[in-house]
C-alpha cells in the first residue's frame, strides 16, 4: 500500500553530486558517534562488535568469528558508530538506527519492549515504535509470505496461536533481542529538478523489538534500532528496489578523521579510480575473494585457501564492525611483515597484550602501505591509520596499536577502520563490490541508474545539501533520486592512562 511520505534532511553541511538515471530518492541523515573523552576497554571494544553484527553473521558462523580469546585485553581504544535516522509510521517519527551491511533486517525497539534501553549516552532521545499509534501500521501474519521467507532463512518464527510472525536475534556476547514483524511507512525527500517534494514513501517490512539482552539493553551507546543493509531479501535496499523506488546498488564514503563527515546513498557514487572485485555468489553476506596481502609491496607468505568462502570461513565488509580481524594463518605474518618493517624507526612494545609502537614522527614516514588483493585485480591499498589506532602517548612519543584482530577461526572481517575515507560501491545488481580512497568531506557523483553505459552518466549536476537548504547549481534534468545524507560526530581521542 502505499502512503504519503515526508523525510527530513538532516542537519549537516555536505555537498553532493549526482547523477541521473530515472529512480526517485531519499536522503536520511546517517551519524557516527564516538564518545568524547572516553576511553574503552578492549574487551569492551570486541564485545559491541559481537553485539554489533547481525544475526545471521553469529548464527551462520558458528562463534568462529566471536572467538576474541587471544585479545582478550583492556587496551583503551577510540570506538566508532555509524547510524543514521529514519522517520516510520503515520504519523511519522524519527528512529536513530545503526548502519550494519553485515546484517539484512531493520528492526526498532518497540514501546512495549521490556529492558529496552530508556536514554542513551551518545546524547540522543530515544523513541519507541508504536503499532497502535501508526494508522499504516500492519502486522506480517503467519500465512504472508514475507513470513514463510523469513523462517526459510532461519530469522523469524510464527505463533499459530497469536497469527503473528516473530523473530529472535542471539549474538555471540550473549546480547539478544527478539520482537515481531510489522508492515508499515517509511519516508524519503524526493528531488525532482531543481526542486524538493517531500512526497514519497514506501511500505517496508521491518522488526518491532519487545525485548532486549547484553549489551543491546545498556544506555551508553543506546540508539533505537539496527538498519540491516545487507544483500538479502528483508533488507530495505532489496524492498525498495524491487518496488521501483530505487537501484539496486548503495554506495558510502565514512569520513574517518577530524570533524567527521561522509556519504551513504542508494545509488552507484561515480569516480574514476574506483576498482571492482565480484562478490562470491549465494553468500547471505558481502563475502569477497581475498587473495593475497602485501606489506610494502611483498606478497605475505599465506596460503589463498585461508581466505576462502566456504564452512564458517570467508571475508566480508561489514560496516557494523568497529575493528578488522584477520584469521591466525594471515594475521601472524602480517603483524610480523609490519613490526620488522618498522621496528629501525619505531619502538615495538607490547601493551597489554597488543603489539604496539613508540612513533616519534609522523606514521607516513615509517609504516608502509598495505595491500589487500582481491579477485579480478582489485587492489584496496591501506594507509597506516588504516590498520592502526591510536592509543595515546607515553615517554613523549604516540603510541599506534595494530588494530587488526586475530580469530583463531571464522571469517576475515573488513570493519569500519579499513572502510573509512574510502567510497564503497555494493553493486547488487552486479554482483560486485568497488572502492577507491577518498576524501569523503568532498562532493561525490551518484547515479541511480544501473546501467554501464557512460551515457547515463552524461548530464551530471551538483546538488548542494546544507543543514538549511538542498539546492541545484546547475542546469538538471527532471529526475528523481533516492540517497542518505551522512552526518558524523565529532571525534576526540583520550590521552594513554
Amino acid at each position: 500500500m502505499r502512503v504519503p511520505l515526508l523525510v527530513a534532511l538532516a542537519a549537516m553541511a555536505v555537498t553532493v553530486t549526482v547523477v541521473y538515471g530515472g529512480f526517485p530518492g531519499s536522503y536520511l541523515s546517517l551519524e557516527r558517534t564516538i564518545p568524547l573523552n572516553h576511553q574503552v576497554e578492549l574487551t569492551t571494544l570486541k564485545a559491541r562488535d559481537r553485539a554489533r553484527h547481525g544475526g545471521r553473521i553469529l548464527q551462520d558462523g558458528g562463534g568462529g568469528i566471536l572467538d576474541f580469546s587471544v585479545q582478550g585485553t583492556s587496551d583503551p581504544y577510540l570506538v566508532g558508530l555509524y547510524f543514521t535516522k529514519v522517520k516510520m509510521g503515520s504519523p511519522a517519527k524519527e528512529f536513530y538506527v545503526q548502519i550494519d551491511t553485515g546484517s539484512d533486517i531493520l528492526w526498532l525497539n518497540c514501546n512495549t519492549c521490556n529492558n529496552c534501553p530508556k536514554s542513551s549516552g551518545l546524547g540522543i532521545d530515544l523513541n519507541y515504535f508504536d503499532t497502535a499509534s501508526s494508522s499504516t501500521a500492519a502486522l506480517v501474519s503467519c500465512s504472508d509470505p514475507v513470513c514463510s521467507y523469513a523462517v526459510q532463512t532461519a530469522t523469524s518464527q510464527c505463533s499459530s496461536q497469536a497469527n503473528q510472525c516473530s523473530y529472535t536475534f542471539q549474538y555471540g556476547d550473549g546480547s539478544g533481542t527478539s520482537g515481531y514483524y510489522v508492515y508499515d511507512a517509511m519516508y524519503f525527500d524526493v528531488i525532482m529538478g531543481q526542486s524538493v517534494f517531500s512526497n514519497s514513501s514506501s511500505t517496508v517490512v521491518f522488526g518491532c523489538s519487545t525485548y532486549q539482552s547484553g549489551d543491546l539493553a545498556r544506555t551508553e551507546k543506546a540508539v533505537d534500532g539496527i538498519f540491516g543493509f545487507g544483500p538479502g531479501a528483508l533488507s530495505v535496499v532489496s524492498q525498495v528496489s524491487s518496488q521501483g523506488m530505487a537501484p539496486k546498488v548503495f554506495s558510502h564514503c565514512l569520513k574517518g578523521q577530524g570533524s567527521g563527515g561522509g556519504i551513504l546513498v542508494l545509488g552507484e557514487i561515480l569516480e574514476p579510480n574506483i576498482v571492482y572485485t565480484p562478490l562470491v555468489p549465494l553468500q547471505p553476506h558481502y563475502n569477497l575473494n581475498l587473495q593475497s596481502i602485501a606489506v610494502n609491496g611483498q606478497i605475505l607468505p599465506i596460503d589463498q585457501d585461508v581466505f576462502a568462502t566456504g564452512n564458517n570461513r570467508g571475508t566480508i565488509v561489514d560496516s557494523g564492525t568497529t575493528l578488522a580481524y584477520l584469521v591466525q594463518e594471515a594475521y601472524d605474518p602480517f603483524l610480523n611483515a609490519i613490526t620488522t618493517t618498522v621496528s629501525q624507526f619505531s619502538k615495538p612494545i607490547i601493551s597489554k597484550g597488543n603489539q604496539c609502537y613508540l612513533v616519534p614522527t609522523s606514521l607516513g614516514d615509517i609504516f608502509p602501505l598495505v595491500s589487500l588483493n582481491f579477485m579480478g585485480g582489485a587492489s584496496m591499498v591501506l594507509k597506516p591509520e588504516q590498520y592502526l589506532i591510536h592509543y595515546g602517548f607515553l615517554d613523549g612519543a604516540a603510541m599506534w596499536c595494530i588494530g587488526f584482530q586475530k580469530v583463531q577461526k571464522g571469517y576475515t572481517i573488513l570493519g569500519d577502520l579499513v572502510l573509512k575515507d574510502k567510497i564503497f560501491v555494493y553493486d547488487l545488481a552486479n554482483q560486485r563490490i568497488g572502492w577507491t580512497d577518498y576524501d569523503c568531506s568532498l562532493a561525490v557523483n551518484v547515479s541511480v541508474a544501473t546501467s554501464k553505459s557512460k551515457d547515463a552518466y552524461l548530464s551530471a549536476g551538483q546538488m548542494s545539501v546544507s543543514s538549511s537548504h538542498v539546492s541545484i547549481l546547475s542546469k538538471l534534468q527532471l529526475v528523481r533520486i533516492v540517497a542518505f545524507l551522512v552526518h558524523i560526530i565529532v571525534f576526540m581521542e583520550p590521552q594513554f592512562l
